[in-house]
């Protein structure tokens, strides 16, 4: 009759205005009856927490659950879940504590919402509290504490367990290897009562990641002989690609290459970005390409896939034109993709490119990203600009140990000791624990800036604080030094009373100081140690033979020289190469086969009498060869660093800062004619040598001198 009785005019009525939820209540009510009209607004109200919690509108989500007369125990656990994703922990407790009704789901979301929160002691207080416990509860707790590294409580949870199932098994194995437990995680695999594809893929990867991948391609053998029990799946395929990539198991990963493709994997996006990544570690970047353009593809994995691909392979060009390609195609970049491309930038030293990543970065609100930031600030102090690195550093929201090596090293490469020892003071209040890198990073700023004392401080510091392991690396920064600041004989000490044997690479250090204070007697003990361990090492021979030239024993420089053709040791030619609008323009010592040679000597000559001028007067001890004062002079001149400086000084405008690389160390006549060019042209040049960044400006070098 209700029905009946409507008319059209009414109709529109009660669709426009309030009436119309009324009279549809009072319609529902008599259909359904009061029972069912009842669930049928609870599953209304459960359909709009679910949209509004997906979308992370979690005050709307409360808002909508509050007007709920009786919430079951299910709508009470979607808002606790929401609240601890959202990071919320109190609302998610007081809320807990509300509920009239807790079943085993609900303790466990809570637990699980403990974890996702940090609060290890609120979710062990729970679970010691609950009235029942699942297998669920128990894997609940075990996956949090591994997942903090808490191995140790999670072991003994693990073996509490009154009835143990596969999930457990395998989430214990997944945080033993994710913990750098392998062996423990291979133990546990081989006690398995019974093995799942999860179980198999865990223990591939874990061996993998741990540098076994020739053990995880025997376990995946292993794995494939068991017959049809065990399946592998994409992601078992993934991570046995992978092993190939690292193992550069060539023959193998096209096996496997030809085994999913016949599955129908090969066309799963991360299958192709792990043979993409397979291939170009092989060095058959073709193969990469071709699987790249097997298909047509928006996914984001296989061109970042591609963008490393070709970093890997030092291709660094035509990575950042994929990237470049992939930002066209409208394939928005993720972490990965940024840090890839900066890498390249980074090979190439292209800071104009890697500027234009960081603005495409900060469009996508990723610059203060961890990933993303961390590479920013790499990209920055590689290619000379450690202040806007610095800058970077400030603004990334939650810094991780990457970051602060990162800054610690950036300051350190270019010659800021004090910056670099006020960030760790930072970095030890902020309750970051340093490890190796933070403690080399830290030596070599004390080492850059003739910290000596401060460097003696940290090596016994970090000796003592048995949390980090004193390598090799960190005696050589130590020797690095005692040398620079003259006490060779304490470092030679130091060097034979290590622990550990020493290797070339600390005796070249000892001997490279040698050069700087023109120790022949230490410098002779030092390579002799040194081609005893490495007889074809040739910079012993160059680092030798220069320290008899300076000192004018050309005899012995003959006789070097002599023994190194005998060898054949070939010397590495000093190169120096300046990027400009994405070029790279290389020169070598005199050289003249650039294209711009004759205007580069013009400057250069114009500058030799500016230096004259002002006292200038070359230093011939670096002309390493045995010829007339007036050739030496000229030699000097042109080494390829100044031939860098000048094409620098006609290629941009006036007042620009030149950035200069070297692959090798720069000289002393070098480095005070800089000084004075820097003065001369007003203009900020920084020079990176084979070991640190200079900036030269109105006359002076951010080293002091000290180098």
């Amino acid at each position: 009759m209700l029905i009946q009785n409507f008319k059209p005019s009414l109709l529109a009525f009660y669709i426009s205005g309030t009436g119309f939820s009324i009279t549809v209540t009072k319609i529902s009510r008599c259909f359904m009856g009061n029972a069912n009209y009842t669930k049928f607004c609870t599953f209304s109200y459960q359909s709009m927490i679910t949209d509004h919690l997906r979308n992370q509108r979690i005050d709307e989500a409360r808002t909508v659950f509050d007007k709920l007369s009786f919430p079951d125990v299910y709508l009470y656990t979607m808002m606790i879940t929401g609240y601890a994703r959202n990071y919320r922990f109190d609302h998610a407790l007081q809320l807990f504590y509300e509920m009239p009704v807790k079943d085993v789901v609900s303790w466990n979301s809570m637990i699980k919402g403990c974890f996702d929160c940090a609060d290890l002691t609120m979710a062990r207080k729970l679970f010691d509290e609950m009235p029942e416990r699942s297998v669920v509860s128990w894997t609940t707790m075990i996956n949090g504490f591994l997942q903090f590294g808490k191995i140790e409580v999670a072991e003994g949870l693990f073996y509490k367990m009154p009835f143990r199932d596969i999930a457990a098994w395998n989430s214990m194995i997944y945080g033993y290897c994710c913990n750098g437990r392998v062996e423990d995680g291979l133990r546990l695999f081989q006690e398995m009562p019974c093995r799942n594809v999860i179980s198999w893929t865990s223990m591939i990867g874990g061996l993998d990641q741990h540098g076994r991948s020739e053990e995880a391609l025997g376990l995946f053998r292993q794995m494939v002989g068991c017959g049809v029990e065990v399946k592998p799946t994409s992601s078992t395929y993934c991570c046995v690609i992978t092993a190939c990539a690292n193992a550069s198991a060539l023959y193998q990963g096209v096996q496997i290459h030809a085994h999913v493709f016949k599955l129908g994997y090969s066309f799963d996006a991360y299958i192709s970005a792990a043979l993409i990544t397979f291939y170009a570690n092989c060095k058959q970047m073709e193969d990469s390409l071709r699987v790249f353009h097997g298909k047509l593809h928006m996914n984001v994995v296989i061109w970042t896939a591609l963008v490393t691909g070709y970093g890997l392979n030092c291709k660094h060009e035509d990575a950042l034109k994929v990237f470049g390609e992939m930002m066209r195609e409208g394939v928005l970049p993720n972490q990965s993709s940024f840090t890839s491309a900066l890498n390249s930038c980074c090979g190439l030293e292209a800071l104009d490119w890697g500027r234009e990543i960081h603005t495409a970065a900060v469009k996508l609100g990723l610059e203060t990203d961890v990933f993303v930031g961390n590479s920013l600030i790499v990209m920055y102090y590689r290619c000379g600009n450690l202040n806007d690195g610095v800058a970077i550093f400030k603004r990334i929201s939650k810094k991780n140990i990457v970051s602060w090596n990162s800054v610690i090293v950036g300051c350190a490469q270019h010659g800021c000791g004090m910056w670099a020892l006020a960030f760790f003071n930072q970095m030890v209040r902020s309750m970051v624990e340093p490890d190796e890198i933070t403690f080399t990073g830290l030596l070599s700023a004390c080492s850059h800036s003739g910290m000596s004392q401060k460097g003696r401080c940290l090596f016994k510091y970090f000796s003592e604080n048995k949390s980090v392991e004193v390598k090799l690396d960190h005696y050589a920064c130590m020797v690095d030094i005692l040398g620079r600041s003259g006490k060779l004989e304490e470092a030679e000490e130091l060097i034979r009373n290590m622990p550990v044997k020493a290797n070339s690479m600390v005796w070249l250090v000892l001997l490279s100081a040698c050069t700087m204070h023109s120790k022949l007697e230490v410098a002779e003990r030092a390579a002799k140690c040194i081609i005893d361990l490495e007889p074809h090492c040739s910079s012993a021979y160059v680092l030798l033979s220069n320290l008899y030239a300076s000192a004018n024993r050309w005899s012995d420089v003959s006789r070097i020289r002599r023994e190194m053709k005998q060898r054949g040791i070939t010397k590495q030619p000093g190169r120096s190469w300046i990027t400009i609008k994405g070029w790279r323009n290389e020169f070598l010592s005199g050289d003249r086969s650039h294209p711009s040679s004759d205007r580069i000597y013009q400057k250069l000559e114009w500058l030799g009498g500016k230096l004259k001028e002002l006292g200038y007067v070359p230093d011939q001890r670096f002309a390493l060869h045995d010829v007339e004062d007036e050739q030496k002079e000229v030699m000097l001149s042109y080494h390829s660093e100044r031939l860098a400086i000048g094409f620098g000084l006609i290629s941009t405008v006036e007042g620009s800062t030149i950035t200069v690389m070297k692959n090798l160390r720069v000289c002393g006549d070098c480095h005070s004619a800089i000084k004075l060019i820097a003065k001369i042209v007003r203009r900020k040049i920084i020079v990176r040598d084979s070991t640190r960044f200079h900036h030269f400006m109105d006359g002076r070098c951010s080293c002091g001198d000290y180098w």
